[in-house]
């Protein structure tokens, strides 16, 4: 007898809590539950096939089970999974991230990108000495209570019951505005640290205004705070030094995770050697040795080192980033022409290995840097769910909202598939009467 992915769920709705591991996994009427991957394909239970614009939540630029990551695990599994030493590997991969990563003299791993920013929160404010920090509306820094408030709107609220108000309170939420910025930062001699998910909110779904991370670089030097820059995404996408290295604009510490991994489970922590070395258990920072303390079980383990330095060797060529980036821009033309030739209100942008799609008025010469995060996240639920419905129909399947992410192994066929369904998708949209007339 066949099994579905309904059936999956009418099971996991009796052990796990929501029935999912991960809230946004969750899509009605039920998730989908895939059997096997492979390059740009993935197979739901039932046998469906998807291109999957996915790609792990953004983790696998090199696609499904690439033979060099999967070659390298294999490999190390024979060897052991895990040993709670310290081992080769993970400094060789430490030292592939030193040479990819502009900021980051020295290396941390953690567990996640959750655990990445919080460790370089935690940095930042033992080295500042301040407590406060500066984030931006709509940025996403993973799910801890440091960065809950201004994650979603509105974005003076926790997005979450059992947050304590005291763990909120040292949190300072603005636009992405550099006038704004300088005002708080004048006005508050109590912030010490500015995070930032440099893409912009929702890697890059709203983008940040021309010219702002240079203007934010110059503020922190100004007022003595430690800059970090949310990479867990953009790291290793958009340049194999990420976006720092692309655009030359150096940051105090760096989050990562995703990509470092080769697309386990893990992330790490980069910066200037002189904050980092509050981490030393042979130095002492104000009276303390070390001056942070960070621990974390499987923190660069064996596995997830070896996946790591297979997955950075590869990126280090540049030839994932080219492909990706080059089956991306196929698919924003693609899309263009389409919203374009049914006359539909809509943009479709984005950078590197990323597109986003978005439908409703204010749009200016294709662009939508004039329309602010609320009106770009703020496009109907039955817009969201006629888009991806009718592609995940069609055998596509996007990341998150309208947005999605290539990989190396994306093909000219999976573009033109793709594109194909897009235009059926929103010709079902415009008879719905879905979306407006440009």
């Amino acid at each position: 007898m066949a099994v579905s992915s309904e059936d999956f769920y009418d099971r996991a709705r009796g052990s796990l809590a929501g029935g999912v591991s991960h809230q946004s996994r969750y899509v009605a009427p039920y998730p989908k539950y895939v059997d096997r991957a492979q390059g740009s394909r993935k197979w739901e239970v039932d046998g469906k096939e998807y291109i999957d614009y996915a790609m792990g939540s953004a983790s696998l630029l090199l696609g499904h089970a690439h033979p060099e990551v999967v070659k390298a695990l294999t490999e190390q599994a024979s060897k052991g999974t895990f040993f709670a030493d310290s081992h080769p590997l993970e400094v060789d991969w430490a030292e592939l991230i030193q040479s990819l990563i502009p900021c980051a003299e020295r290396v941390r791993f953690v567990g996640s990108g959750t655990e990445a920013t919080m460790l370089a929160i935690r940095i930042a404010r033992a080295y500042s000495g301040k407590d406060k920090i500066l984030r931006f509306e709509g940025h996403y820094h993973g799910w801890h209570e440091f960065v809950d408030l201004g994650m979603a709107a509105p974005y003076d609220q926790p997005s979450s019951l059992g947050i304590l108000p005291g763990t909120i309170e040292a949190t300072v939420v603005v636009p992405p505005d550099a006038a704004r910025v300088a005002e708080t930062l004048q006005a508050d001699s109590e912030i010490g640290t500015i995070i930032c998910e440099v893409s912009g909110a929702n890697y890059g779904s709203v983008p940040l205004p021309y010219g702002f991370l240079g203007a934010l670089r110059q503020l922190a030097d100004q007022h003595n705070a430690v800059l970090i820059f949310d990479e867990v995404i953009t790291g290793f996408r958009w340049s194999p030094g990420g976006l720092q290295a692309r655009d030359q604009i150096i940051p105090d510490l760096t989050s990562m995770a995703k990509i470092v991994t080769g697309g386990l489970p893990g992330g790490a922590v980069g910066g200037k050697e002189e904050i980092m070395r509050l981490l030393d258990p042979t130095h002492e920072y104000r009276g303390r040795k070390p001056g942070v303390v960070h621990k974390g079980t499987f923190n660069g383990s064996p596995l997830i080192s070896a996946s790591g330095v297979a997955a950075l060797t590869q990126v280090k060529t540049g030839e994932p980033n080219r492909l990706a980036d080059a089956a991306a821009e196929r698919l924003r033309s693609g899309m263009r022409q389409i919203i374009e030739q049914h006359q539909v209100a809509g943009a479709v942008y984005g950078e590197a290995s990323t597109f986003h799609v978005y439908f409703g008025d204010g749009i200016v010469d294709g662009s939508v840097t004039e329309l602010g995060a609320e009106q770009i996240r703020g496009v109907s639920p039955e817009i969201i769910f006629a888009l991806r419905n009718g592609l995940r129909e069609r055998g596509v399947d996007l990341m998150s909202h309208m947005s999605g992410v290539t990989s190396m192994a994306h093909t000219d066929e999976d573009v033109d598939q793709t594109l194909e369904a897009f235009e059926d998708t929103l010709r079902g949209m415009i008879s719905d009467q879905l979306v407006g007339r440009a």
